[in-house]
């Protein structure tokens, strides 16, 4: 488990920043599961309690800034 600060990832960052409004609009209308606040606590709740740890031990380099 990471504590402190994150080592931010220029790729992932880009990425996740590029994703298309589209893309998300054909998912949430196959999937009825897609994009639903708490369906991660569902699907996979180990995975999902990892997280909501890590992002509360862990912050962002642009976290200092704000």
């Amino acid at each position: 488990m990471k504590f402190g600060i994150r080592t931010p990832s220029l790729k992932k960052s880009l990425k996740a920043r590029t994703t298309g409004k589209v893309k998300r609009a054909a998912k949430k209308s196959l999937l009825p599961g897609y994009g639903k606040k708490g369906a991660g606590c569902i699907k996979n709740p180990q995975k999902a309690a990892y997280n909501k740890i890590y992002n509360k031990t862990s912050k962002s380099l642009f976290d200092l800034f704000k």
